[in-house]
């Protein structure tokens, strides 16, 4: 017990002390999973919008693919962007393996099948006749579509922040990609796994409380706009 509360206690004080390498690490984590957030539900959000407002052949198949790719394991995602940025792979003459960039193209790979699932299961909750009235009082097809995702928009922003979780705490893909390399790809959740598998136990704790607080304020930010809207 001495060994566990005197981890938890050196850790704070690295957070508390603004480490360097626990501000780098944080702040690399952050860039990573913001910039992989944003292009997966640029690309999923209106897939999945598509896909839950549209009638079409195949609609079941694709809803039933995204729903498999949800659960789409992390390693073999980072296997295949491994794959394609080696030096002998179709993207290797990119030089883009062992960076950041890559841990985000692999992060968007999994956060995408989420964004479009998500979207697609929220906007078909919603009434069809908000778009039959919307189209009845002269809207567009886009401003038909803008009303369906007013109705669904809090299910809508909670998809997001699943996206953003997924990324944030995602280690698997992000260490075959990136490498887990010092102040360049080492992200929150590799730099734990290694200072555990290191012995030092305070560092990882340290990361540890970090993320558990980034999972924490992104949680209380959608309660707040969750919280005005019923208002």
């Amino acid at each position: 017990m001495d060994f566990f509360t005197d981890g938890l206690r050196r850790g704070a004080q690295l957070i508390l002390g603004g480490d360097a390498e626990v501000l780098g690490i944080t702040w690399l984590s952050l860039k990573v999973a913001l910039v992989a957030t944003l292009l997966a539900c640029g690309l999923g959000v209106p897939l999945g919008f598509v896909v839950g407002t549209t009638r079409f052949w195949g609609r079941r198949a694709a809803l039933t693919a995204f729903n498999t790719l949800l659960a789409f394991p992390t390693v073999v995602v980072g296997l295949l962007i491994w794959g394609l940025l080696a030096r002998r792979g179709p993207l290797g003459e990119l030089g883009l393996l062992y960076t950041w960039v890559a841990i985000v193209i692999a992060e968007v790979v999994l956060a995408v099948p989420i964004a479009a699932a998500l979207t697609a299961a929220a906007v078909q909750t919603v009434d069809p006749r908000v778009r039959r009235t919307a189209l009845t009082l002269g809207a567009g097809t886009w401003r038909a579509h803008w009303a369906v995702a007013r109705e669904a928009r809090f299910a809508l922003m909670s998809g997001v922040m699943v996206a953003f979780g997924r990324v944030l705490a995602e280690v698997g893909a992000a260490m075959i990609v990136g490498g887990n390399i010092r102040y360049h790809t080492r992200t929150l959740t590799t730099a734990v796994a290694l200072a555990t598998s290191q012995g030092d136990f305070a560092l990882a704790m340290a990361l540890g409380l970090v993320l558990l607080a980034l999972a924490l304020t992104v949680n209380l930010i959608l309660q707040l706009f969750q919280g005005h809207g019923a208002a």
